[in-house]
């Protein structure tokens, strides 16, 4: 038997040196040597003295907000699909941990997710989507680690104060019935909860907060802070020794790959909680190829220097640590409309429901090199580190024999994240020898996945090559590595590139569009494509209204939120496609508030997400005072018109915006209110409902039509 291994294992050798020679004059292709003397770095594997910090997985964050927004409303099979691309084991992306937003009802990036508490005595388990999202991703993978994190929080917490600390029993109660309802109602464990996602902590209240979870039999959920910068948390828990002990993980924002000193002091998890944030071209999936490695190699480096001890040497860089260690990227998905904020930043882009395309980015498969060779309780090998011509490796094993090496080439120019700023630094073509040690010396074989980012004539995403036999070879083998490459050489044979027919083509927003919001037992809380970017507009039944609007969509917050971002002072839902610029826009409206009460349909609304305040478009607009008014922004600033118009609360009236070329007029139950007002600019954007203020409205029958 062992000769014929030696044997396959020579042959496989010629076989490897054959196909490099004769492919030196074609780019993309790798060479893989084993024994093979070749100038330049040598670098050694090994587990003999001990092992380095325990891995805690890959994830990324659906919220921050309405990230998946889109997704729900998918049909079958496309969506499914969706979901195996991101969280099916050796299929996709094969992610670890999902992280999602508590919802708040605050604006929190690219949209508002609705809370399980609009008001004090109020509780509802099944608003939005992310239970839905982790029972999916739970039904895919039971071992996924799942983390709750609020963004904003419902007004009333905050007791008239836009600060969620005013009474930190009723915000550590807020959050502790979100845990026990997601598992009450969905069945689902949550593994760790946040404070406020970039935003001031306060001890006491982490505190308050371990105490509640504690009394109400949840010691398992472990908290997670700040989530902001490595400071002043790190500080903070080593001068409140009851702090260090109730935070379980340090979180970090887009940590630039480096850790602060205080930090690795606590002897806490450290995990870069949210990171990323790039547009998932082949330059965002450099940058997560980059950071997936050097997160952990270079925040060992930068720390290690003042409270371990550092051993270097030809053969690499050892590390004396055992802190655990996860990157997660926001966000999960880019399913939301592309030109708010931070368009097309997710992992893979599913933002039209309404054709079911949807597109497999290559961040799909970056992620692939280490979540599928690897799981959360690994340990990283103490001997990781940079390549000699830039680059990096690290490697991991589950400490019963297993060993996977992601080594990555991603260059300066192809790999920058959207934050923080990149020093510059070269990566060049280097040959590199790697020796594997101790446990790993007597491994026979190991697969080897390779990526190449770039040119399409180049290009390779995830592709399996041939195995590389070390039978005798003495543990040792080569690389010739270029720019923007990943390597995955694995014991593990489970790896796979999972694939589905392609799915249907891209198509643009449908020109017509309409929804009477007749849905009795709604799936989900929101209509199909309505993006609600301050408020939450929900299907509502009329148990009163056995007529035409028994069933509508009701803007139902009642105050402002404890914010995140600079929600609009009015609320508003925002449909269609960006680009309409002709566009006739019909509703139904329903004023709930006397006197006060304010409701408007809207037509080329520019701007969404955290920038909502600022949107520009034709808004029209009536009043249960008996007035209308016309104008040019969300604010109400630029005023086109206004008069008086026969409105009243608690009646219904037809809306019609029509917007064309340079022109638009208005129509109230069927009569013209006014006519040919000038609107040159914004030229496009989206159309939209909403209200005057924090307030009950309804609305029914919306149909759109666009001729351009």
């Amino acid at each position: 038997m062992a000769e014929r291994l030696l044997q396959a294992s020579r042959q496989r050798r010629v076989k490897a040196m054959t196909a490099a020679a004769g492919s030196a004059g074609r780019a993309a292709v790798p060479l893989l040597l084993c024994a093979l003397l070749v100038p330049g770095g040598a670098y050694v594997l090994d587990d003999s003295d001990g092992l380095g910090r325990e891995f805690d997985g890959i994830g990324a964050v659906s919220g921050g907000g309405a990230t998946s927004r889109l997704l729900v409303n998918y049909p079958e099979p496309y969506r499914s699909q969706i979901l195996d691309y991101l969280f099916k084991p050796n299929f996709g992306a094969s992610l670890h941990i999902l992280k999602v937003e508590i919802g708040g009802d605050g604006q929190t990036t690219d949209g508002t997710e609705p809370s399980h508490m609009h008001y004090a005595l109020d509780e509802n388990y099944f608003r939005g989507y992310e239970w839905w999202l982790m029972k999916e991703a739970k039904k895919r993978n039971p071992n996924i680690i799942l983390m709750g994190l609020p963004w904003s929080f419902p007004g009333w917490l905050g007791k008239g104060f836009n600060w969620p600390y005013v009474n930190l029993q009723l915000t550590a109660y807020y959050v502790m019935t979100w845990i026990v309802g997601a598992k009450h109602y969905h069945d689902l464990d949550i593994d760790y909860i946040g404070i406020w996602n970039e935003r001031s902590f306060d001890i006491n209240y982490i505190k308050v907060l371990r105490r509640m979870l504690n009394y109400q039999g949840l010691n398992q959920v472990k908290i997670i802070a700040s989530d902001n910068l490595w400071e002043p948390i790190s500080a903070s828990m080593l001068l409140d020794s009851e702090l260090l002990e109730v935070i379980d993980v340090i979180g970090a924002h887009y940590p630039g790959t480096h850790i602060v000193k205080d930090a690795k002091l606590t002897k806490k998890k450290l995990w870069s909680s949210e990171d990323f944030s790039t547009v998932n071209s082949d330059v965002g999936a450099g940058c997560l190829g980059r950071i997936l490695n050097q997160n952990y190699i270079n925040g060992c480096m930068t720390a290690l220097l003042d409270i371990y001890i550092l051993i270097t040497s030809s053969f690499g860089i050892y590390l004396l640590s055992n802190q655990p260690f996860s990157t997660i990227a926001w966000n999960l998905v880019a399913s939301y409309y592309e030109q708010l904020p931070y368009g097309r930043c997710g992992l893979m882009t599913a933002q039209e429901p309404w054709s079911g395309h949807y597109v497999v980015e290559s961040p799909i498969w970056v992620s692939a090199h280490t979540t599928q060779f690897t799981q959360p309780g690994w340990y990283y090998l103490k001997t990781v580190g940079h390549l000699e011509k830039g680059g990096s490796y690290v490697a991991l094993t589950d400490g019963l024999g297993n060993l996977t090496i992601i080594i990555e080439t991603m260059s300066h120019k192809h790999s920058k994240c959207i934050r923080p700023f990149l020093p510059y630094f070269n990566v060049s073509h280097q040959f590199a020898t790697f020796v594997l040690k101790g446990s790993f010396s007597e491994i026979p074989e190991l697969q080897v996945w390779y990526t190449k980012l770039g040119k399409p004539s180049t290009r390779f995403l995830f592709k399996q090559l041939d195995s590389l036999w070390l039978l005798d070879s003495s543990g040792t083998f080569s690389l010739e590595l270029q720019e923007d490459e990943l390597f995955t050489l694995t014991t593990l044979t489970t790896g796979g590139k999972g694939s589905y027919p392609l799915p249907p083509k891209s198509q643009p927003f449908p020109r017509i569009y309409k929804d009477d919001f007749d849905v009795d037992y709604p799936f989900f809380s929101e209509a199909p494509n309505f993006a609600d970017q301050t408020g939450v507009f929900e299907y509502f039944t009329n148990i009163e209204d056995p007529g035409e609007h028994r069933f509508t969509l009701r803007q139902v917050l009642n105050q402002r939120p404890i914010t995140w971002a600079a929600d609009a002072y009015n609320t508003i839902s925002i449909i269609g496609d960006y680009k309409w610029s002709n566009l006739t826009v019909t509703c139904d409206v329903y004023i709930e508030t006397p006197e006060k009460g304010g409701v408007f349909i809207a037509g080329r609304v520019n701007k969404g997400g955290i920038l909502i305040r600022g949107a520009r478009g034709v808004f029209f607009w009536i009043f249960a005072n008996g007035t209308y008014r016309v104008t040019g922004d969300l604010a109400g600033w630029i005023i086109y018109a206004l008069g008086h118009v026969d409105v009243t609360a608690k009646t219904w009236y037809t809306l019609r915006l029509i917007i064309k070329g340079r022109f638009s007029s208005g129509m109230l139950n069927g009569r013209y209110v006014w006519t040919n007002i000038p609107v040159s600019f914004p030229k496009n954007g989206w159309a939209a409902i909403g209200t005057h203020s924090f307030e009950f409205a309804q609305f029914d029958n919306f149909h759109v039509e666009a001729t351009s």
